[in-house]
């Protein structure tokens, strides 16, 4: 359902072969430091482009479910060569230690979280909806039956399954953000194929508690909670691992709010986001 055809794929990866050798542009020598101008310049073109189908997916609460076909096709060849260039890079090239899970063979099977809301300033605010493997679900409720007969709280699930194309879409959309260093970026946003949000067999959750606190801006914050504390003594026995303590090996910042599922391959290493 959220996947595509083996023709539809064979044909999207000729078109953009032919596109990378007849418009090789500047995307071809990416500076990983820091992005030149002319690249800069064609990244904000791509984001331009890019915005109001990202929108329109997001407000329908579907974009987390974005294909690659849905990424490329308000774009021109070059700046779908430009894609490509950042679809080639590891981050291995990047003095980063994160695994390459690649894309999933077959398009995984998910269920919405369901509906969800935190409250600010006495106000609830909904949460954008999310999805999960069904296991990964059945896993968290129970952890979260848990923690409320413990703290009287839940956690709330603010980012579960990305496709691969949406995790490059996030890539480029926080490029800026990190002065247009890719190698920046990629300690705060994992690049595509390497994300576990992206990989169903190491599932990952970004918590967020009920008054709105991930931990995002500050993630001490999000250490403080006694949601996270718990987790720290409880999670394992529900299939769940902190994917980036303090002080990880992965040149990878410090995410409190960041937990894989491990049960279904008995895998607890933390390799990547």
């Amino acid at each position: 359902m959220f996947g595509r055809s083996t023709s539809t794929r064979r044909q999207l990866a000729i078109a953009a072969a032919a596109a990378w050798l007849l418009c090789p542009g500047p995307a071809s020598a990416l500076d990983v430091a820091r992005l030149s101008p002319d690249d800069t310049e064609t990244l904000h073109a791509i984001l331009q482009a890019l915005e109001p189908s990202i929108t329109a997916k997001q407000r329908a609460g579907t974009a987390a479910l974005l294909t690659w076909e849905e990424l490329y096709e308000p774009l021109p060849p070059a700046q779908r060569a430009f894609l490509d260039a950042f679809r080639a890079l590891k981050a291995a090239s990047l003095g980063a230690t994160a695994h390459f899970f690649g894309e999933p063979a077959a398009p995984p099977e998910l269920v919405p979280v369901g509906p969800q809301e935190v409250v600010k300033d006495g106000a609830a605010a909904p949460l954008d909806p999310q999805y999960l493997p069904r296991p990964v679900l059945s896993a968290y409720r129970r952890m979260m039956d848990a923690m409320e007969v413990d703290l009287g709280t839940r956690l709330r699930v603010e980012s579960g399954y990305r496709s691969t194309a949406y995790q490059l879409y996030l890539f480029l959309f926080y490029l800026p953000k990190h002065g247009g260093s890719i190698t920046e970026t990629n300690r705060f946003v994992a690049l595509p194929g390497h994300s576990e949000h992206g990989y169903p067999p190491r599932q990952a959750i970004d918590f967020i508690n009920e008054a709105g606190i991930n931990g995002e801006d500050h993630p001490e914050e999000f250490e403080a909670l006694p949601e996270y504390r718990w987790l720290e003594q409880h999670a394992a026995r529900f299939g769940f691992a902190l994917s980036y303590p303090r002080d990880n090996p992965h040149h990878t910042a410090f995410e409190p709010w960041h937990w894989h599922y491990t049960r279904e391959t008995g895998n607890r290493s933390r390799d990547s986001r």
